[in-house]
């Protein structure tokens, strides 16, 4: 079992759900990211998804956009990402889960991204706008040491779920809605419908449901259905609208909270 799952594992044997919170990395601010990433893992979440701004984020609703906006505007590259992600893995042991882009990653150079990924602290990987059948091309260099991540969509048919979980490590990120990332206030039987089928077919990995979570009940609604909800764009949206740290930091205490007992 890879080092990711067993870590959910340990998590959902506790009566827990695994809560993932997704930041962009440098956002708000490039200087203060570090602090506001730890204050996010003391508030409970239990992994970090630390995401590499891009000026074209195509999975990504207005709001995390708007977010890599900033990010790039303050100057964050590549080697601030690894170092933000050598500064929070030494503050805490649980796993950081870098989220980017094919263009940002190739023009890095492939192998020199994971190599550098892998000795910054990251555990694991989610690069989204890889297909399953250009996987093995794009990580030809191998990626044993990160844990890449895949992911399930709403029109995935059975056979490439199966495909996408035997390729996946760590845990299947399950997208729970058509289209971009952005806060939902209800889910339609046919999502929920979908994510129960998603649930039946992955059986090597952990399921985590992401896209559109923004809200405790949420949790209650999906908690049945999969190991682990990912959490990001109600948390950005709370930063963009200038609320206090600790008015974001209460939506992760009261996210986390949600996870428990379930």
């Amino acid at each position: 079992m890879s080092y990711i799952n067993n870590y959910i594992d340990q998590i959902n044997k506790r009566n827990r759900k695994a809560l993932s919170i997704f930041l962009t990395a440098g956002f708000p601010s490039k200087n203060n990211f570090v602090d506001l990433a730890k204050s996010v893992l003391d508030s409970g979440a239990d992994l970090f998804e630390l995401g590499i701004p891009f000026s074209d984020p195509l999975a990504d609703g207005p709001t995390i956009q708007a977010s890599s906006k900033a990010a790039l505007d303050n100057g964050v590259t590549l080697k601030d990402v690894f170092q933000y992600s050598h500064e929070i893995s030494s503050y805490s042991p649980k796993p950081i889960v870098l989220m980017g882009y094919a263009n940002p990653i190739k023009k890095y150079g492939i192998k020199n991204f994971l190599t550098d990924a892998y000795n910054s602290g990251a555990k694991g990987l989610i690069v989204p706008d890889i297909p399953i059948n250009e996987y093995d091309s794009f990580f030809e260099y191998g990626s044993e040491q990160l844990e890449v991540i895949l992911l399930t969509t709403p029109t995935s048919p059975e056979e490439r779920i199966k495909s996408i979980d035997e390729k996946s490590s760590g845990f299947v990120y399950c997208v729970s809605i058509v289209g971009t990332t952005g806060v939902q206030d209800t889910f339609s039987v046919e999502t929920i419908d979908n994510i129960k089928r998603t649930r039946t077919i992955v059986k090597k990995n952990k399921m985590l449901i992401g896209f559109g979570i923004s809200k405790p009940e949420h949790i209650k609604t999906f908690s049945p259905y999969c190991d682990g909800v990912i959490v990001a764009s109600a948390v950005i949206k709370s930063i963009l609208n200038k609320e206090s740290k600790s008015e974001t930091l209460k939506i992760i205490s009261s996210l986390s909270d949600a996870c428990n007992s379930l």
